[in-house]
């Protein structure tokens, strides 16, 4: 009996590995330690994957909870170790039936494995937990690889930063040196000067300057 949920599918297994050899091109190309992208207890926890499974999994070996009502009681393990009330204290059997609008027999059943979820038992269970849609049913290559994706996107995200302060290192110089100072600055303070002896001055300087900081040749 699946209750609506869908079988293991291979394809998620390639997913991941093709995930897996993004993140690794991506943080090579950083300098980021792969041990800091590749964390399994913070993949775990972002995954709802249990991490041995995380490292079965990244080490290229098949692994994972193909039983939905199983793999759904890990999870939601990992949601009442890891997702604390602010004092620090797991929710209640109460206080997830209440958050869920459950009554506390149902949510006691599920938490307890005595009853099968259902696709409305996850979404609303993963709607109090605040995690996204799938945490609580993905099969474990695909939920992994949704985790790795995130990471993928924050990867991206400083890369792109890391190109545009290369770029803008590597712009002209006298560009540079007019965005620094302001052509405006220097035109208002050189009509400060009070004769034109002095302007001439500032002018040689500003020639001088800009000799030594001529754009180079195209």
């Amino acid at each position: 009996m699946s209750d609506g949920f869908e079988g293991p599918d291979g394809a998620a297994t390639a997913v991941l590995t093709a995930v897996v050899v993004r993140v690794t091109a991506l943080a090579d190309r950083l300098g980021v330690p792969h041990p800091e992208v590749f964390d399994t207890r913070r993949l775990s926890v972002a995954s709802g994957v249990p991490e041995p499974v995380v490292k079965a999994l990244l080490s290229g070996r098949p692994a994972g909870e193909p039983d939905v009502q199983a793999r759904f009681l890990q999870r939601l393990d990992l949601l009442r170790r890891t997702r604390l009330k602010p004092n620090g204290r797991k929710y209640t059997q109460q206080e997830i039936a209440d958050g869920a609008f459950m009554s506390r027999q149902q949510a006691g059943a599920l938490i307890n494995g005595d009853r099968r979820p259902t696709m409305e038992h996850c979404d609303a269970i993963q709607r109090f937990f605040r995690v996204h849609a799938g945490f609580l049913t993905a099969e474990d290559p695909e939920a992994l690889a949704g985790a790795l994706q995130r990471s993928e996107q924050e990867l991206l995200h400083k890369l792109a930063d890391r190109e545009r302060e290369a770029a803008a290192a590597v712009q002209d110089p006298l560009e540079r040196l007019l965005q620094d100072h302001g052509v405006r600055g220097i035109a208002w303070r050189a009509a400060q000067l009070p004769t034109d002896q002095h302007r001439d001055k500032v002018a040689e300087w500003l020639d001088m300057l800009l000799e030594s900081v001529k754009r180079p040749e195209s």
